[in-house]
């Protein structure tokens, strides 16, 4: 949880984090306490890096990830090989 709130801080988990206390501030001075909900799910989204503040709409942790190698490269197209080309 640590980890997941010191690191990996891009511009749209600032924007959420800001908004979302923003949002909070605003509730709380208009005296609507629906905003203040609504403000604390966006700024948990950016604090916590879930949802799509995180980038992807959702987190998968890096652990549950399967990745898979091909022995003959990337989608399977093998080693390329580039050819220089001269202009005249």
């Amino acid at each position: 949880m640590k980890n997941r709130i010191l690191h990996g801080w891009n511009p749209r988990r600032v924007l959420y984090s800001l908004g979302g206390i923003a949002i909070i501030v605003y509730a709380i001075i208009a005296n609507e306490w629906w905003g203040a909900l609504l403000g604390s799910y966006f700024a948990a989204m950016g604090l916590l890096n879930f949802g799509c503040a995180s980038g992807n709409c959702g987190y998968i942790p890096d652990r549950h990830r399967k990745t898979y190698a091909r022995k003959d490269g990337p989608a399977g197209l093998g080693e390329v090989k580039f050819e220089e080309v001269k202009s005249e």
